[in-house]
């Protein structure tokens, strides 16, 4: 018989290892040089977090669909928060202004998600429209396709990856170049 005080217990958080594996494949996967050469995300600070939150909503979407997921998902965003919070103050943004830009970036990664989200309901070309307004700047709408196709790709490559791989950092993300192939 399971003990009745169970729910009291602070609930089980993924182990540190694994979120810090998935989280370094999706910084090492939004740093990848091709998007900035040849699919057109500008190599910027703002082009960069916005490839990231790209690589991050892909993986959080997978995630919400496996048993276990939720708890993964919202440690995989707590290190985000973290991580962001520790770049601010690395860049020599004070503990006032830390707190301001931490808002700002948890608006943006909201208001991409849903953006991504709505647009996965309604066609190829939403998708590719929504990257083009927020990844690259509403310029190039022929790149933001091969991003749509490449983001599609990965998406396929996440839906493929069974429970055990999902939740433990045992997979990869497609090559970018994969996705004019596709496309």
């Amino acid at each position: 018989m399971p003990w009745p005080f169970n729910h009291f217990r602070n609930p089980v958080v993924p182990p540190r290892s694994t979120i810090e594996t998935i989280y370094g494949m999706i910084v090492t996967q939004a740093r990848e040089p091709l998007f900035y050469r040849d699919l057109g995300v500008p190599d910027t600070v703002n082009g960069r977090f916005d490839l990231l939150l790209m690589h991050l909503w892909l993986v959080l979407r997978r995630l919400k669909a496996v048993e276990g997921g939720a708890k993964l998902s919202q440690a995989l965003f707590d290190h985000f928060c973290t991580d962001m919070d520790d770049n601010l103050r690395e860049m020599g943004v004070g503990d006032l202004t830390v707190p301001k830009r931490m808002q700002a970036f948890g608006e943006a990664f909201y208001g991409r998600t849903a953006a991504y989200d709505l647009a996965l309901t309604d066609s190829e070309e939403a998708l590719a429209q929504s990257f083009c307004k927020n990844i690259l700047n509403g310029q190039t709408i022929d790149k933001a396709r091969e991003l749509a196709a490449y983001a599609r790709v990965a998406m396929t490559a996440l839906a493929g990856a069974d429970l055990a791989a999902l939740t433990g950092g045992a997979w990869r993300f497609p090559a970018p170049q994969t996705a004019g192939t596709t496309a």
